[in-house]
């Protein structure tokens, strides 16, 4: 006895539009996707800064563009010779980027272009500096704060940096005196953003950044 055979029931073609707007779903998925790896990244894991003058040559040049690692403190604390992207204390709008010259608690002193760390009789050996220290290279002492860090660029002659940071808060109107503006000196540590790892940009000049380690 034969058996009747069953029809396999035909699937409806899909629309022509409803098919389209599936593939066009897809690709909008993979962008959404890549848009949201792209915002976490550079939200966590790091940052893109520009150095528009020359305050860290030859380390870094002008108009250089720079990757930093924002994970590279986690778990650690910032090293003296490391060089960091931070808050501008006086602007904290504004990114900067130097090298950490003073840890928390420390006494820095500046004497005729040599730095000195708490009592040593010896200098900090700066083999990164570009040329001869000649301007505002004398008569500094810091105490950094417990939770700062004091940073100063390696283009010492041309630097805008913790030297001259109370009198740019005083200027701001941020503080009425030097005295009143001495925090605006230091870097707090949750103001500090990533460890310069990369230098991109210009082509001519990619390289990793090397941070110092002071014998």
């Amino acid at each position: 006895m034969d058996r009747k055979r069953t029809k396999t029931p035909k699937r409806k073609k899909e629309p022509e539009n409803v098919s389209g707007w599936r593939e066009a779903w897809g690709y909008i998925k993979v962008f959404l996707l890549a848009v949201l790896a792209a915002f976490l990244i550079c939200h966590f894991v790091i940052v893109n800064a520009v150095v528009p003058t020359g305050s860290m040559e030859n380390t870094i040049l002008s108009h250089s563009r720079v990757i930093g690692n924002r994970l590279a403190y986690v778990g650690s604390a910032p090293q003296r010779g490391d060089i960091v992207i931070f808050h501008y204390p006086v602007d904290e709008k504004s990114l900067y980027i130097k090298r950490i010259i003073g840890l928390p608690g420390e006494t820095v002193s500046i004497r005729e272009g040599k730095i000195y760390i708490n009592d040593s009789t010896e200098p900090l050996e700066e083999d990164y500096l570009p040329e001869e220290w000649v301007y505002a290279n004398d008569g500094y002492t810091f105490q950094v704060p417990e939770d700062s860090y004091l940073v100063l660029g390696d283009n010492r002659n041309v630097s805008l940096d913790a030297r001259f940071w109370a009198q740019e808060a005083v200027n701001a109107g941020l503080a009425s005196n030097l005295e009143e503006a001495q925090s605006y000196t230091y870097v707090a540590r949750d103001k500090i953003v990533a460890k310069a790892v990369l230098v991109y940009w210009p082509p001519s000049q990619i390289h990793l950044i090397k941070h110092h380690s002071y014998q």
